[in-house]
């Protein structure tokens, strides 16, 4: 049943307590390795340098391609963390986040690791995984790190109607997205292990789509999140359907299965029909800036901002992939940028010591739980910022 309005309130006030007596919960992030490297040049471990004063309260954020559901996870961040900041005597805010149209890939990593201005991307972490094992960019352990893991992205192949399976693109042009891209890569090495030898192509989303329409092409694939917009709305490409990828024993160390749904795609999947394929988890990766510097104060604050903030983008307006983020979770291999682990680590003791209070109160099953959770936090933080 729900709590009423008195007891809300006790509880709320009761938990202040709570807040601020709790303890650290300490971390530990296991080592692996992957055995498989990224084509780039070897060389020293990049500089990077701040970028012009005018970006101080700016924090760059590279995603994929505008027709790619990372880039509408970037927007996303953009205009929710733009909306609710106090404002300076001349309309300025504390905090800016500006989208950077990307590849999804490689590339992303490397911009973040070179580039002033770039200090967070989304990419699939077997990518960076193979970045940091290749060396190409010397010891990067230290300079990139994770903010938090975000969510798998899917293969879509996208094929005409006349190939039936994998096995009718052998020799056929098939689009696997911009060199150096997640498709680009990731795509070549999944045919390559499942022995499917195609005639490669590296056009945008657009262009393959256009060809793939006038059947210039026999297939083509984006790797990104679903739904993913561009294929989920007004394709109108007769007869185009999704091709099943096999989840293969050679696929299963760096790959996991899962599948496209019709709800998403209801214009190429069948009423109950779905189609099986495998996908790469992601992360939000970001410059280790030194700490004190005012970059990584500036990143401090976007995680601040972000992690508190989170329960907002788990509504309707926002891309169904936030559902599946989990703060909490780590990743493997991989140092935690500080204020990230900090963040996380607080969290956990504040829904340790929530959740003895509430055992002690007899209301442990309540339904509202994880909403009253929430109401105390946000009344916390703006008790904070007093």
């Amino acid at each position: 049943m729900r709590l009423c309005g008195v007891v809300r309130v006790c509880l709320l006030a009761a938990l202040m307590a709570a807040a601020w007596s709790g303890g650290r919960v300490q971390v530990t992030l296991a080592q692996t390795q992957s055995s498989e490297g990224v084509p780039l040049r070897k060389q020293t471990a990049p500089g990077k340098d701040v970028g012009p004063a005018e970006n101080r309260t700016t924090v760059g954020l590279l995603a994929g391609t505008p027709q790619c559901t990372e880039s509408a996870i970037a927007q996303d961040i953009a205009t929710t963390l733009a909306s609710g900041q106090e404002s300076g005597p001349h309309g300025e805010v504390a905090l800016r986040v500006l989208p950077i149209v990307g590849n999804g890939g490689i590339r992303n990593l490397s911009d973040v690791l070179t580039l002033a201005g770039a200090d967070l991307a989304i990419a699939p972490v077997v990518l960076a995984d193979r970045l940091r094992d290749s060396r190409a960019f010397g010891d990067i352990r230290d300079k990139l790190v994770y903010v938090t893991p975000l969510y798998v992205e899917e293969f879509h192949l996208l094929a005409r109607p006349e190939i039936a399976s994998l096995a009718d693109l052998a020799g056929k042009s098939v689009n696997l997205g911009e060199a150096d891209s997640a498709g680009a890569v990731l795509g070549r090495e999944v045919l390559n292990r499942l022995d499917v030898k195609i005639n490669e192509l590296n056009l945008g989303p657009e262009a393959a789509l256009d060809q793939l329409r006038k059947g210039q092409i026999a297939a083509a694939l984006l790797v990104s999140g679903q739904p993913v917009s561009v294929l989920a709305h007004d394709l109108r490409i007769d007869g185009v359907h999704f091709l099943s990828i096999p989840y293969a024993q050679a696929l299963q160390q760096d790959y996991v299965p899962t599948t496209l749904q019709h709800q998403d795609y209801p214009d190429i999947i069948a009423a109950g029909a779905h189609v099986d394929t495998v996908a790469v988890e992601s992360a939000l990766f970001a410059y280790n800036w030194p700490a004190r510097s005012d970059r990584f104060q500036l990143l401090q604050l976007f995680v601040q901002t972000l992690f508190s903030r989170f329960g907002e983008f788990l509504g309707d307006a926002h891309h169904p992939k936030w559902r599946e983020v989990n703060l909490a979770a780590q990743l493997k291999g991989w140092q935690q940028f500080r204020p990230a682990e900090r963040w996380v680590q607080r969290e956990i003791t504040l829904r340790g010591a929530f959740g003895r209070f509430l055992d002690q109160k007899a209301i442990g099953n309540t339904p509202d739980r994880e909403g009253l959770f929430r109401e105390f936090l946000q009344w916390r933080d703006r008790n904070q910022r007093r």
